[in-house]
């Protein structure tokens, strides 16, 4: 998304200096604009509230897209709402990707959100087919989310509508002891990949079930859209107002499976056609929308700060 005239200050990928207060404070003269792209991680109150401080000290715009923000019933501790307000209190900007989301924003927070679309992050392979009944369920880490729940669960909606359950999980990735005993009876296929296989694994599935955080929303459902895979996720996001072809289950913000939702939504998803990728020349359209959506920001924001000057 990032606007072709616009020049990235400072190292490319993973957790950059700017998150560092010090470091902010040193090289606030460098940058023009500050852009923090909001998820969870263990952060504390104080050091948020110590980076936000310094971001206003410093004079630096801050834009800030928000990719997860919690139901407002939600039982989720109190931090994670009180980390967004540190920031969204100090934002020029406020960005995110879905409407809920923003409606999520102006009633908890007291701002409004630009909603823009997230791009395009995948392209097909034209020489991969899908497999019509083959369920995918991407797994995480452990202890969280109950990965043999999870399983079980969509195993037993996948043999319901007809078809047959794989297990991905990239390498390097913790499996307990009882999904790798299903594997080995063949009551389900447990496939590990390489991180850069995820989009032409998806593409070979009729169905994936992604076990996403509650209130977040989800790159690997761009992944599926672009590579033409329908998915099922938790009710509990704002995947939904992402793409039309999702089909929800039940999943509390603990992280618990309706197990029952869960077979439901996966026997519901098999019964729906396959696919066709996503319009390669609209995607296309789409993430330059996006960037013509940031470069106006940036200017607006940063011509702000010269004026101020």
């Amino acid at each position: 998304m990032l606007p072709v005239d616009v020049v990235r200050v400072g190292a490319t990928g993973g957790p950059g200096p700017w998150l560092d207060a010090t470091y902010l404070a040193e090289h606030a003269p460098e940058a023009d604009v500050l852009h923090l792209h909001t998820g969870s991680g263990p952060v504390t109150d104080a050091a948020v509230q110590c980076w936000s401080e310094t971001v206003r000290r410093s004079g630096i715009p801050l834009v800030v897209t928000v990719h997860r923000v919690r139901a407002a019933a939600s039982s989720r501790p109190a931090a994670e709402d009180a980390h967004l307000d540190a920031v969204l209190s100090t934002a020029e900007v406020v960005l995110t990707l879905t409407s809920g989301a923003a409606d999520a924003i102006g009633e908890r927070f007291g701002r409004t959100a630009i909603v823009v679309a997230h791009p395009s992050v995948a392209s097909p392979d034209p020489d991969l087919g899908a497999e019509r009944g083959l369920v995918g369920l991407r797994l995480r880490g452990v202890p969280s989310p109950d990965q043999e729940g999870l399983v079980r669960a969509a195993l037993s909606g996948a043999v319901s509508g007809g078809g047959r359950l794989r297990v991905l999980v990239e390498a390097g990735t913790d499996v307990v002891r009882s999904v790798r005993d299903l594997a080995a009876r063949e009551t389900c296929e447990l496939v590990v990949h390489r991180a850069d296989q995820r989009a032409a694994q998806f593409q070979q599935l009729h169905v994936a079930v992604l076990p996403e955080p509650c209130g977040s929303h989800s790159r690997d459902l761009e992944i599926c859209r672009d590579v033409g895979t329908r998915v099922v996720t938790p009710s509990c996001g704002w995947f939904a107002g992402q793409w039309g072809e999702v089909v929800s289950y039940g999943l509390d913000d603990r992280g618990t499976v309706d197990p029952v939702s869960l077979n439901a939504a996966v026997s519901a998803a098999l019964t729906r056609p396959m696919l066709r990728p996503a319009d390669r020349e609209w995607r296309e359209e789409q993430r330059a929308a996006v960037r013509r959506v940031h470069a106006e920001v940036y200017r607006q924001v940063a011509g702000d700060r010269a004026w101020a000057r």
